[in-house]
Formats: structure tokens, sequence, C-alpha cells
């Protein structure tokens, strides 16, 4: 067998190649590009745009074959409201199509599928498991739910399909909203917070969801969804103020009220004039906190980065690439997936 990974030059899919090669395994990179080759030298690299049916078909797998879909369109660059379903669906969902009809061609009926946790909007119960109410707030969370719905209709037909929903990804060479945080950092300016910041905030380590998919496998690739996040998040303003404090910043953090702020940027979302998608600041101050006891109860995944310690290595390895004369090293810039 062969483990194929559609998305596999991107920002999970490098360190989820890099974990099975060094396991011994047969690796097929199936991506639009190949900018971080560094990760998955003995790799087969085949291109791949999964918009085109015709380039997913081209892609060879056969019935024992594992898949992997971590191709997507994230939150990140902004799109305004007019553009947004153009941009995120024909990648997300007809780009998952497209893989899953190939595979049904070729008899491969095992697929590890990344969605988020955007799918479950606002805050109803605290804190979320997998069967939390779904109601996303955007284009971006819709796309991958809508793509849940299409796993949901394959299982019927026979395939195995286990769903990833993970909080924000960080790890080396991604910074995306961070970049705006961390310039207000390194430039001594006020740090305004939605809300008092009082409530917690949950990443994910990108090692940690590569680990995921990689046990998924182990594990038979369970008809189930699990949610991927970091364990005991800490408070906002713990979080940042960590971060000022090891930067010596002179910023300080400001409480606003969530509600204002909100409808500002509504405003300037109306506008065309995007600040922050709306799918991260209509909870930016709720406790978005996932439940990940399921993942260690049926595939043995354990999260090991904490929260504090993923957002100072963001802001140290940032800071390393505006030092004079530093350069960035092959295999250390993520696409805009």
């Amino acid at each position: 067998m062969k483990h194929v990974i559609f998305g596999g030059d991107g920002f999970v899919g490098r360190h989820l190649a890099q974990k099975l090669l060094a396991d011994g395994e047969q690796v097929v990179i199936a991506d639009i590009v190949k900018d971080n080759i560094d990760f998955y030298r003995d790799a087969e690299i085949v291109h791949c745009d999964v918009t085109r049916p015709e380039d997913v078909a081209r892609v060879a797998m056969s019935a024992d074959d594992m898949i992997y879909n971590l191709s997507a369109k994230m939150l990140s660059p902004l799109q305004v409201r007019a553009k947004r379903h153009e941009f995120f669906y024909p990648v997300n969902y007809d780009g998952t199509k497209n893989i899953i009809e190939a595979m049904d061609k070729a008899g491969a009926n095992r697929l590890v599928h990344f969605t988020t946790d955007m799918i479950y909007g606002h805050t109803v119960t605290f804190p979320m498991t997998e069967e939390h109410p779904v109601a996303p707030l955007g284009e971006y969370g819709q796309s991958k739910l809508d793509t849940e719905h299409l796993a949901a209709e394959w299982r019927e037909r026979g395939m195995s399909i286990s769903l990833f929903r993970p909080r924000l990804i960080i790890g080396p060479g991604r910074l995306g909203i961070l970049e705006k945080l961390f310039k207000l950092v390194d430039y001594n300016l006020p740090v305004p917070m939605i809300g008092s910041g009082r409530n917690p905030y949950q990443f994910i380590s990108v090692f940690d969801c590569a680990e995921a998919a990689r046990l998924a496998w182990k594990a038979g690739v369970p008809n189930e969804a699990y949610n991927l996040g970091s364990v005991n998040p800490p408070p906002v303003r713990k979080l940042l103020g960590d971060l000022i404090r090891h930067a010596g910043s002179k910023s300080f953090l400001i409480p606003t009220p969530g509600w204002a702020v909100k409808r500002t940027l509504d405003l300037f979302d109306l506008m065309n004039m995007p600040i922050m998608d709306p799918e991260q600041y209509l909870i930016a101050d709720e406790n978005c906190v996932l439940d990940v006891g399921k993942g260690e109860r049926q595939l043995g995944w354990v999260p090991q980065y904490r929260d504090e310690d993923m957002l100072i290595a963001a802001y140290d390895e940032y800071h390393a690439k505006k030092a004079p004369g530093a350069s960035v090293a092959s295999g250390q810039v993520a696409p805009a997936e």
C-alpha cells in the first residue's frame, strides 16, 4: 500500500508526510505546488489541482491505499463578502468531491479528511464535544460542513472516513492572523482584545494534527469525527500577557466591549473593507474550547503542545526571520492553502 496525501505540500500535509516517511511508508504528495520538498525528499510528487477532476484522476490510487485530504482554502488571505463562496468552495467542497469520486473509481475506501471547528459557530455548550450543534457563521465553515455531509453519504456506500475538526493550527512556517498581533507587540503598541480577555483561547499544534492523522490510519480509519485542540487553554489575557513579557515589549492589553467591536467589524465587512473574517471575530469573546477526549479514547491521541509555548515559539520564529541578514530556509514557508 501507499499513502496518498492531497495537499501534501501544505502546512499539515508536509509534516504528516515526514512522519510517514520516517515510519518507512511509501508516500505520494499530490499538490498544486512543491515548495517544501525538504520535508519529503523520498516521496513521489504528483502535480494536482484538486479543482480539476482530470488532475485528480491522474493520481494513481489502488484499493489498499490510504488517502488523506489536506487540501484547503483557509481564512487567510481575507476575502470580501461577495467573493467568499467562489474562494472557498472550488477547493474545499468540489476538490473533496473530486477526490472521493476518484477513490471510488480506484476502489480505494479509506480517507482521513480535515474540516474545521468553524462548523460549530457560536458556543452552545462548553466545552464543545463532537456532538455540539453545527451552525457555521460564514462560507469557510459552511464549505467544510458540506464536505462532512458528503462524507456521510459515502460512508453509507462503504467508505471509511475519519474527520478531524481542528482549532487554529499554528507551528513553524505559518503566521496568518498572528502576524498582526506580533507587529503590535514589536512596536510596543496597545493590544486590543475583543471582550474582557477572561475567556480561554485554544490552539492546536501542526505536529499534533499530523500525529492525529497518522493514528487514524493506525486505528483502521474509524467512521468518526474528532476535535483537535490543546489541553487546558489559558485565558486570552494570560496568553497575550505572557507573550508581551516574553518579548520584553511595552505593549499592554486593552479590554473592549465585545458587542461594540463586533458591530464595528460588521460595518467594515459590509463596506467590503474586512479587518478580520466574521468567522473569527464573532466568536472571539466566547468560550470556544473543544473537548478532545474522544481522540484519546479511540485513537490514543493526546496533544503534546501548550498554547503558551506555541504562541511564543511562533513569535520567536517571526522575530528571527525579521533579523538583519536572516534568510528563510526551504520548507519553512506555508503556502496559502
